[in-house]
This record gives structure tokens, sequence and C-alpha cells, in this order.
């Protein structure tokens, strides 16, 4: 009988790999992160599962005094089948004792950042408390005048967003987040504005922005502008005073570019809410995508959000419209919008791993989906939020965003690989689910809590509304009737009628109660909580990153990133079930592991996109996704990847490739670091070449030199 068989015999009484020892990084990040410790820093959770039962006896004290207990049980029990709130949940729920200015909430925008000097910096200030109470937070630059404008109140010109960018980043730096995290911020430009090319080359200046991601605001007409290889106009807003005193005529197309824009106010405005803009110059259209795209290649940004896309499926069309996102963009959100998160980890539903009889329990999936949707709505209760015009938003909407981790590695663990057909349709399954489960949940939270009070106000129809909705007026609706939240969300938005093909009746049902909520999903990068809490499954959506790779993590008071080894969940598992000496294998052929144990780079670009795509036809918010790519990749076939995720519909797009002479990724694998050379050049002007694993003594301290290399190159050397 081979090792495999009697492995598979010995499933049936350990079906499962929920007994892997957590490796030392993993314990390492809930120590750093996620571990509760008093203000003299002595531990207040002594154990993983101390910092899991805080937070269900927290969340389980939201509700009535006479099921608490009950609800404590199934939290408890939720959390100990994969059920895995986001980082601000474990760090900061049930704290408030040791930490009360802090919040639960991961994700959040800010406000419009308005054209003056006063609005600039009182989003500034709005920024730091965000930060400062551990949430992430993005911002659309596109409402500041490009560099160079004339400022009436100053005689002066503007220096431009970008410029003010660099006031935010520098707040960033100095605000640590709660719970050990450092500030993370997104910044989106519209793909019109005139300041546009600065913006796609800003991470070319070494330590600049680097506390913020970059993506751009693409839309439908920029798209068809590449693909017919015509001119794009760059313009922004025009005052009144601005076209007297220039001599403009609004008529004339050479000058003027009627659009949507996301302020109105002060500017030149048609009856269909068009706002006249300047045309400054005029660009080819794939002039500026091989610029995006060489930028991307090179740095890893822009990011790309269809954002056209992002406002027609949007729950809430109806009352708000989208410029920004979160940090990591899985949550493209309103002004002052903000929503928390969690995840369900995937791997511990697969029974009987690397075997024939591998399989997914969907019906204890569903069950920890429904417990785990009513904790997360608790957490909209608690949520911490330090600003007023953040909470009424979360109290008026109740958004959250439940959604998956450990994709990749349930993927290997049931033998599949990971961009396949079989992939793609579990993955299809398992959103699909996802979905299903969580807006029941959230039919039967309004009936016995209220609906999300959004959903009960009253909105007057418009021209625009049904412009927008052609199927309103079919249905009868006109100009001037008034119609509740809850049917222009439930009956009328792109997502639900998605759920309204399978399950009809659910939506009927929302449209008369309303639902607890007006989003329920999706999917975050879960970078540390995958690593901690869930023993480094894949992140998210992901596949696995490698199987044995090094991970650079800020530690306090080094000087430079620290290098930690870390192992895949899946062969973690693998070793602990079928084959002992399965952790060598990772440093060697990759045909010594089953074919199915694929990582990040195995997997061709479209496969990304083809998953992603997958997944977001059933996630009503975003997915944080990231395309890797060898650093060999070649750039005519990568620059494909953005238009095929296009015209897949996604909502957005990412990539990495390694590139040595441009930054460090977090990630890193021991073949790309014994490739690279790094030269250092002495203060007598010898020069020292060292490979990125090597580790060098400098400044008292022991350095791996692709650590020390990026430190002194983006200016953060010492400052941790």
């Amino acid at each position: 009988m081979t090792l495999l068989a009697l492995k598979a015999i010995q499933f049936e009484q350990t079906e499962n790999a929920d007994n892997v020892p957590l490796q030392s990084a993993s314990k390492d990040i809930w120590e750093s992160k996620y571990r509760l410790k008093d203000r003299h820093g002595v531990a207040v959770d002594q154990t993983l599962d101390d910092s899991l039962i805080r937070v269900a006896r927290a969340l389980a004290g939201v509700e009535r005094t006479e099921v608490r207990d009950y609800w404590f049980k199934r939290f408890s029990w939720a959390l100990a089948n994969g059920a895995v709130p986001a980082g601000r949940i474990i760090a900061n729920v049930g704290a408030a004792q040791h930490k009360a200015a802090t919040s639960t909430v991961n994700c959040t925008v800010s406000g419009t950042v308005s054209d003056s000097m006063g609005a600039i910096l009182g989003k500034n200030y709005e920024a730091g408390l965000t930060l400062k109470a551990g949430c992430g937070i993005g911002y659309e630059f596109s409402t500041l005048r490009p560099k160079g404008a004339f400022v009436h109140g100053t005689g002066a010109k503007t220096p431009g967003p970008l410029s003010f960018m660099d006031i935010f980043d520098s707040t960033c730096a100095v605000v640590t987040s709660a719970g050990g995290s450092r500030g993370a911020q997104m910044a989106t430009l519209d793909i019109g504005h005139p300041d546009v090319m600065e913006f796609i080359r800003a991470k070319r200046e070494d330590g600049r922005l680097r506390h913020f991601n970059l993506s751009l605001l693409i839309t439908d007409k920029f798209m068809q502008a590449v693909k017919a290889d015509t001119e794009w106009p760059l313009a922004f807003p025009l005052t009144y005073k601005e076209s007297l005193r220039d001599n403009i005529d609004l008529a004339d197309p050479q000058r003027v570019l009627w659009r949507e824009w996301p302020v109105t106010q002060g500017y030149i405005a048609n009856d269909e809410g068009l706002v006249a803009c300047r045309i400054s110059t005029a660009i080819r259209a794939r002039e500026l995508w091989d610029s995006i795209m060489n930028s991307t290649y090179d740095f890893a940004e822009p990011g790309f959000i269809l954002i056209d896309k992002v406002n027609e499926q949007n729950n809430n069309w109806f009352c708000e419209t989208i410029r920004a996102t979160n940090s990591c963009g899985e949550q493209p959100l309103p002004a002052y919008g903000n929503c928390l998160l969690g995840s369900i980890n995937l791997t511990r539903f697969v029974s009987r791993p690397f075997t024939d009889c591998a399989r997914f329990d969907w019906e204890r999936y569903r069950e920890v989906i429904g417990v785990f949707t009513r904790m997360l709505d608790n957490v909209a209760d608690i949520s911490g939020l330090p600003l007023e015009q953040q909470r009424q938003e979360m109290a008026r909407k109740r958004r959250h965003g439940m959604g998956y981790l450990g994709l990749g590695s349930a993927i290997t663990m049931l033998t599949m690989k990971y961009g396949d057909a079989q992939s793609i349709a579990f993955t299809d399954q398992v959103s699909r689910e996802l979905a299903l489960a969580g807006w029941r949940t959230g039919l039967e939270l309004a009936k016995e809590k209220g609906a999300a009070p959004v959903l009960d106000e009253t909105f007057i129809v418009t021209a625009e509304m049904l412009r927008k909705r052609p199927e309103m007026k079919a249905d009868g609706y006109k100009t001037g009737n008034r119609v509740a939240g809850r049917i222009l969300h439930a009956r009328y938005s792109r997502y639900m009628q998605k759920i309204a093909a399978i399950d009809p009746q659910l939506i009927e049902d929302l449209a008369e109660y309303g639902c607890r909520f007006t989003h329920h999903s999706s999917i975050a990068p879960t970078g540390t909580i995958s690593l901690s809490v869930a023993n480094n499954a894949s992140n998210g959506i992901e596949p696995s990153f490698a199987h044995h790779y090094s991970r650079n993590i800020i530690r306090q008071g080094r000087k430079t990133k620290e290098k930690v080894d870390v192992y895949s969940y899946e062969l973690l598992a693998y070793r602990k079930l079928i084959n002992p000496l399965a952790l060598q294998f990772a440093q060697g052929p990759q045909q010594q592991l089953p074919d199915y144990f694929i990582c990040a780079e195995d997997i061709h670009p479209q496969q990304h996109v083809d998953i992603q795509s997958a997944a977001q036809t059933w996630i009503d918010s975003a997915i944080s996704k990231t395309a890797n790519v060898p650093t060999d990749y070649p750039y005519e076939q990568f620059k494909d990847i953005y238009r095929y995720a296009y015209e897949q519909g996604l909502k957005g797009c990412t990539t990495f490739r390694f590139n040595p002479e441009a930054f460090q990724g977090v990630l890193v694998k021991e073949q790309d670091l014994s490739a690279t050379t790094y030269q250092f050049t002495l203060a007598d002007g010898s020069v020292v070449e060292l490979k990125g694993n090597e580790e060098v003594e400098y400044d008292g301290e022991l350095h791996t030199a692709a650590n020390l290399f990026d430190a002194l190159k983006e200016g953060y050397y010492g400052k941790f």
C-alpha cells in the first residue's frame, strides 16, 4: 500500500488539517499586531484563542441581554470554524479599557477634497484623526486644480495635486495607526486630469508618496479612445469668472468639454448636471495608455479602477457617486464612506485534502456565513469611527464587506490547479454561496432589528435615475414619483438583479422588508490576517505567493525591515498529513511536490483575471487582486493584462512584477534575492557588491543586502 493510500485511510479519523501547528512567523504577527496588551505592555490575551473569545464576547454584548449567552456561543463556534474578523476588529473589539480611541473599521474614504487651501488642510486634519484611530483612508485628488493654474486669492499659481499629496503622505508617515499597523492610503486621479502624467510617474522618484497606493479612475470613453487610437483631452472645470476673463466660448468643442464631475458648486454646469471643463491639451490615448503600462511594469503602480463599472454596479446607485476607494481597493466608497471587513478561511472546509476523496463542506460553510454576517453587523454598532460624518454614514448604510481568504490554498488542497476551469467553477460557487447566504441573513436581520435606514428613506425619481435605469420607466415610474430606497436597492441594483436570477423571491422580500445592510461582500488582501490567524493560508483570492519565501516586516526599533522565513499553509498541511519531508521540497524542484502545488508565478496573468472575474459576479463591492508576473515577463504581453481585465468587466486590476531596481517588495523569493546584485558606495568612494540575500553588518545591526539597499534608497533607514 502506498503512503498516499495509507494517509487516506487515516483521514477517516482526522479528515482535515485544522491541527497544523502555527509557524513562528504566524505567532509573531499575532503577538505584534493583534494580541491585546495593557498600557504597560503586559499581555491581556494569553493565546490566540483568548483574542478571538474577547471578540466573540464583545460582539455578543451588542445583542439583547436575554440572548447574549446564546450568541456568544454561536459567535465562538463561527470563529472556531473559519470566520476571521479583519485586523482592526481582532485588535480593537473588546479592548476599550486599554485603548479607547481606536476603531473597528478598516476602510474609509475622505470627504471631497475641495479646491481651496482651507479645505485641503481640513481634510488633512481629518485624515490624521482617521489614521490615528487605525483606519486606512482613500482620497480623490482630481478635484484640485492642475499645476500652474492661477489662484485668484493669492495672485500665484498652484503647485498642483501631487504637491498637496506630499502633505498627506507626510501626515501618514508620522501617525502610527492603532494596533501596530502603519497608516495606509489610496489616492485616485481621473484619467482626464491635466496632471495625469505626473501622477503616473510619481513613484519613479525615490521615497516619494511611499505611504500611498495610487490608482487611476479609468472610464469607458478612455478605453474606447485607446482602442480607436484617437486623441484624449485633458481638462479641468471652469468658473464663470475664468470663462469671462479668458473669453471662452462654452459651445466651442475645441476649448470646452462637458462632462460629469464630482463637484459642481462654483463651476459652470448645464441642466443635465454636466460641468464645463477647459481643455488644456490633448494626448494620443494610446500614448497615455503606454505610459500607464510602463509605470505599472516597473513600479506596480498606478492601479486601474474602472470607475464607470464601479458606479454602474453600486447597490446604492440611487443615492451616492463613488470616486475613491480604501487603501487596498476592495471597497469603493462615497465621501466619508466606510466599511468593516471579515473573511472566511476556506481551508477550514476542506476534508481529506490532497486525496481523490477531497471535498468542500458546503453546508457548514453556509452556516458560518450566516453567523458571521450577524457578527459583522454588530461591529457596525461599535465602530469607534473618529469623525461624525463617518459615524453618520455607517449608521445610515451599515456597509460591511465579508470575503474569504485561503482560496489558493483550498484549491491546492482539493487537488485542483489555480486558474484552470475546475478552479474557476469552484471560485464562482464559493462566491455565489457567500452572496446568497449573506443576503438571506440580511433579510432576517432586517425583520428582527430593522433595515439600514437609507433603505427606509423615500427618494424622488429624477430624469437621471430613469436614464440610468430605463427599466424603471418601463415599470411605470415617472419623474417626480416617490419610491422607497429598499425598492431601488433590491429591484434596480444591477448587482441585485443577478441575485434575482437565482432567488427571485429573496429579492421580492428584500424589496418589501429591506436589508440590514446595503453591501455585504468584498474580498480584501488579508495579508497579516492570513499569515497569523490562518497560519499563512493564501491571501484573500490569491494563490500562494510561493511555498517557501521571505516576508519583510517592520520591527519596532530595527533600522531596516526584517526578513522572516514563511511557508505556505498547504505545504505545512501536506507535510503533516502526507509526507513529513515535504518542507525540503519547497526549496528544490517543484516536481518533487504534486503538480497541483503551483504558486503565483506559475499562473498566466489571464488566469488571474479569470479567477477574479468569476468572483466579481457575486461580490457586491470589489476585490483586491494582484496578478503576479516574473521579472522577465515580456512587456508586450504584460500590457495586455489590463485590457483583458476591462473586457472581462472587472472593476479594477493590479499587477506586481519583482523589480529590484525600483523597490523591495514585502514578499520576496529566495531565488529572486540570490539572482539580484546590489551596489553600495562607501564614504571613500569604493563600491561594494552584494547578493540580495547576503547578510551585511551595518551601523551595529545585521541586515539583508536587499533590505538595507531599499531602506537607504527610500529614505526610511532608522525611522521604524
